[in-house]
């Protein structure tokens, strides 16, 4: 009788000793350790974790003013987890990353909240939140809170985490991102000329961030996304916010700077860090165009050959007024008449560099060099910046003018875009077939 009621207090002792020791080896400081009821330890097909829908890539920070869009692996910075985020710079608060494995075990730590420098004063801001703890590494998903508490609703939404695998081949050589299309924007046929001469360029990849646009211009998207080049990004930010049209919060009130041009800048930037060699950062009536080279690819080779450690390029934007004309009427093809939009081939004279006032430039980056960017300069980097030469590379930008006093004869001729014109006209042509805007039979 004896004997028995030793061995049971022997084995209770045992048992509340290894209890113990499973309770200290799983204190984790300063992370806190979440250990997930068991009822909810599933598969991911079990949809009780909930991921934030691709179709709807803002997602509120609840208990906030804040936003959260995508998360990246930076490995860069020791593997730590950043958050492409939209912050209300007037309401500051603590906020925590909750970083969970497939297993829904999930830790909590303190983020650390970096507010880009350029937000042109408007109260939300492009910005990251750094999260850092350890075995981060093994994260797939994460949240932004802004408690730190032991237990958390997994039907609450979550970022799956991406570049979680270092590639050192690329999907694509060069990348355009396009940062916001917006409002009625129904310029079909400048659209369908600026996508075709980047294919003959070498460009094999396209994204655009798509609020909203004109009817015609949807149908040509559809074709440039079903033909594969065309990626489009949903960005519905005016469901959350009142974005503004422009850059200068005196002219163009609103929440955030021109639809939140900065943050899906820096949102294209992260999403292809690995899946393309270079990434231009430019708009929809811009071509990023060389001169001594026959397209992208052979200029980048030279220009990164000549000049292994740089990471920006940045190309010089040039003006070619869209309301003056070449005289001849060689490319005024009466096919393109009916085509809403303006006809590049027309606009052959460009303005000359305004006196003591800055040139703005475009990029051509390598993503994986590049931590922040504004519009037309990098906020952080790693290597140099190189200005490219005007007569090497430099945008054509087909728009109204800058300089409108000015006459024809007090502006430079350039004719770069018509020595494509024998391959680019006939491609214009199919695709606007193709999308019904031009008979078959013309």
């Amino acid at each position: 009788m004896e004997k028995d009621r030793f061995k049971a207090l022997l084995s209770l002792s045992f048992i509340v000793t290894v209890i113990g020791v499973l309770f200290f080896v799983n204190m984790d400081s300063p992370s806190h350790y979440i250990n997930m009821p068991p009822t909810i330890r599933a598969s991911p097909t079990n949809n009780t974790f909930k991921i934030s829908e691709a179709s709807n890539p803002i997602t509120p920070i609840i208990g906030s003013k804040h936003f959260m869009v995508s998360a990246f692996v930076d490995h860069r910075l020791d593997g730590v987890i950043r958050v492409i985020s939209i912050i209300n710079r007037n309401s500051l608060q603590p906020l925590y990353c909750v970083y969970c494995n497939t297993e829904y075990d999930c830790r909590t730590v303190q983020a650390d909240v970096q507010i880009h420098s350029d937000h042109f004063s408007f109260p939300y801001g492009a910005s990251d939140i750094i999260c850092k703890g350890k075995h981060m590494q093994n994260a797939t998903h994460v949240l932004i809170t802004t408690e730190k508490k032991e237990s958390f609703d997994l039907k609450m939404e979550y970022l799956p985490v991406q570049n979680k695998v270092v590639r050192e081949t690329f999907k694509f050589d060069i990348t355009i991102c396009i940062s916001s299309l917006f409002g009625d924007y129904n310029n079909v046929l400048q659209f369908t000329q600026t996508m075709e001469m980047y294919k003959l360029l070498g460009v094999q990849h396209v994204v655009i961030y798509k609020t909203k646009c004109g009817p015609d211009l949807e149908k040509i998207l559809k074709h440039y996304e079903i033909e594969g080049i065309l990626e489009i990004v949903s960005w519905p930010i005016d469901k959350f916010l009142n974005p503004s049209s422009g850059w200068n919060i005196k002219k163009h009130k609103g929440d955030l700077h021109y639809y939140g041009q900065l943050v899906t800048l820096n949102e294209c930037i992260y999403r292809h860090m690995y899946q393309s060699r270079y990434v231009l950062l430019n708009d929809f009536d811009e071509i990023i165009m060389p001169y001594k080279h026959s397209n992208l690819p052979s200029l980048m080779e030279d220009l990164q050959s000549a000049h292994p450690s740089v990471g920006v390029f940045r190309i010089e934007n040039h003006i070619f007024p869209k309301t003056q004309f070449e005289d001849s009427g060689k490319f005024k093809r009466a096919e393109w008449s009916n085509i809403p939009g303006v006809n590049i081939m027309e606009h052959i004279y460009r303005e000359p560099d305004r006196k003591n006032i800055y040139n703005p430039t475009k990029m051509i980056i390598n993503p994986r060099k590049v931590q922040q960017t504004s519009v037309h300069s990098t906020l952080k980097y790693y290597g140099d910046t190189y200005r490219v030469p005007f007569d090497v590379c430099r945008i054509v930008h087909v728009r109204v003018p800058l300089q409108g006093h000015l006459t024809k004869d007090k502006l430079f001729v350039d004719k770069r875009v018509w020595d494509f014109a024998q391959k680019l006209i006939p491609n214009i042509d199919q695709t606007l077939k193709l999308t019904g805007f031009l008979n078959v039979s013309s």
